[in-house]
């Protein structure tokens, strides 16, 4: 098995005959999935989502991939390929196309219109679209591709053959293989044999489940239980879950008109979604079934379904608002019940659970994946992979989508099933793979790294940044400042101190006021008298003095002033 290596340096030429992988994003996390393909000296991109921060990355809105390594040769880039409309592979599409505004954008008739409505958003409009469905092939430069129905949990979700005269590449885009789906849609098993038996040259493989032992459960199996949640409960019922999840939304619109309760939709995304998978027919709403949020007054709380965004505990979505009792609209009575419908992505466990607690607190019944059958994955279980792999028969393998853990996890099913160990490529982002002669290897390393969205400011914000964030946060700061007298260097005024988040006395800092005193006497002294210097020392010493006597590292910012 190909681990990947910290040493690497840049890569070499590719060669005509060659067909090079870089992923971007979506190797060692859930998300900001995208991946790079290079042949001939022509690019394709596949999917280009972004990841949701954690609480280590306060302030910041979204995770960007790094452009960085293909900026110079966006003019290269023959069309963006998506696999399916979820955020995490369609999100960062608009920064992309501000970047080079005429791209060509691939994707199934629902994940374009998804991205369209995003798109008007952040007014691109430029960039031409190619709608295709299972079963096309279209060309793009001298990437010829070819398109398959997989199952996922959003609908009309493809996965993309890539041939090319270095082979051919196959990508399953995020993917499982529920044999009775809700649409009828399932993984077609049939093209991904034939493209097997045609022979597969690289695969790269949707890795998120691949620690999960079995099958992934079928979708089917949640509307029987959102049937008994909806039949027990006597007051009014909020459903959370991901704003693109239609088949869930599906599952929750037949519940509650079985109990004949009205419909209505909470967050902007949630509504902008639903608006348009009920245009293009991938949502049925029943007549006299869906109402407007402020109409939610003329009706009573048994009558009532909410279906809502924040089921991440997003600290700014409408659950989370609902559960911090700060929302406009919609306050919890003892009584109601809550159903978080989705998963827990890594890494929202604390804020998901914060928002629980609180729900739980103000008297809502809380019924979540821990608790009750209301959520199934859509990613395809170890069984799905097993079954892939003896499937496809590839002669390389790229495990893709997935944390560290997860991506080993998927290499060694590739493993079991037969792929040669040194023909399992276990790489990293910016990590370089290329198949040259039939043999995929890691053959360099591009910088790439997270770029943070925060407001309107893209890329600003820094690792540095963040760090001084969670110290402000866990720590508070204080502020030293001390007038100097420009020739004979003695304190004319304070040191004036102020802190927040640290101490609410302030009378505290009489302990640390002389012995800043004696600190700049004795700079000054030496002959140091250049401000930054003297500010250094008032760090150091008021550093030194909070960490003995309060245990605590705040951010300290000395001012030094000359009169």
């Amino acid at each position: 098995m190909s681990h990947p290596h910290p040493e690497l340096g840049a890569p070499p030429p590719l060669p005509d005959h060659g067909l090079r992988v870089i992923p971007l994003g979506g190797l060692g996390e859930i998300g900001r999935n995208m991946a790079v393909l290079e042949h001939r000296g022509r690019l394709l991109i596949i999917d280009c989502g972004v990841l949701f921060p954690d609480e280590s990355q306060p302030g910041v809105d979204l995770i960007l991939p790094d452009f960085e390594p293909i900026r110079s040769r966006l003019g290269d880039v023959e069309a963006v390929v998506l696999t399916h409309g979820h955020e995490d592979h369609i999100g960062a599409v608009p920064y992309l196309l501000r970047e080079r505004p005429d791209i060509p954008l691939v994707g199934s008739k629902l994940t374009l219109a998804l991205l369209d409505a995003k798109l008007r958003e952040h007014r691109q409009t430029r960039a031409p679209k190619h709608r295709v469905a299972e079963g096309d092939r279209a060309s793009f430069g001298p990437f010829d591709l070819e398109f398959v129905a997989v199952n996922h949990s959003i609908p009309d979700a493809l996965a993309v053959a890539v041939r090319t005269d270095a082979g051919l590449l196959l990508h399953t885009g995020d993917f499982k293989m529920d044999q009775l789906p809700l649409d009828r849609r399932i993984t077609d098993l049939r093209s991904f044999a034939r493209l097997g038996e045609q022979g597969v040259d690289l695969l790269l493989v949707d890795s998120t489940n691949a620690e999960v032992p079995g099958f992934t459960t079928s979708e089917r199996e949640i509307g029987p239980v959102l049937n008994r949640v909806f039949q027990t409960s006597m007051q009014r019922i909020i459903v959370a879950c991901f704003a693109s999840h239609v088949h869930r939304v599906q599952q929750v619109m037949d519940a509650a008109v079985e109990q004949g309760r009205k419909v209505a939709y909470v967050g902007r995304s949630m509504v902008r979604n639903m608006a348009v998978a009920r245009d293009l027919g991938f949502l049925r709403v029943p007549p006299d079934t869906l109402v407007d949020m402020r109409e939610l007054t003329k009706y009573r709380p048994e009558e009532v379904v909410i279906i809502s965004t924040g089921s991440q505990g997003e600290p700014l979505s409408a659950l989370a608002r609902i559960a911090h009792r700060n929302h406009d609209r919609i306050h919890i009575e003892p009584g109601d019940t809550v159903v978080l419908a989705s998963s827990l992505i890594p890494g929202n466990e604390n804020s998901v659970f914060r928002v629980i607690n609180g729900l739980t607190r103000l008297g809502a019944n809380v019924v979540h994946k821990s608790n009750a059958l209301v959520h199934v994955s859509g990613h395809a279980s170890a069984g799905e992979l097993l079954y892939c792999y003896n499937l496809v028969r590839p002669r390389n393998v790229l495990p893709v989508h997935g944390e560290a853990r997860h991506l080993v996890a998927n290499a060694n099913l590739a493993v079991a099933t037969g792929v040669p160990r040194d023909r399992v490529v276990l790489a990293e982002d910016g990590m370089v793979v290329d198949l040259v002669d039939g043999v995929a290897t890691v053959s360099g390393k591009v910088e790439c790294g997270y770029v943070f969205v925060d407001g309107s400011s893209v890329g600003d914000i820094t690792e540095s940044a963040l760090k001084d964030r969670r110290i402000l946060g866990d720590e508070g700061f204080i502020s030293v400042m001390v007038v100097l007298d420009s020739a004979s260097g003695k304190i004319v005024a304070g040191p004036e101190i102020h802190a927040r988040g640290f101490v609410e006395d302030e009378s505290v800092f009489a302990q640390v006021r002389p012995l800043i005193e004696d600190a700049l006497l004795q700079a000054v002294s030496d002959g140091n008298d250049d401000p930054y210097q003297l500010q250094q020392v008032i760090r150091r010493t008021t550093g030194r003095w909070v960490n003995q006597a309060h245990g605590r590292r705040p951010m300290i910012i000395p001012v030094v002033l000359e009169a």
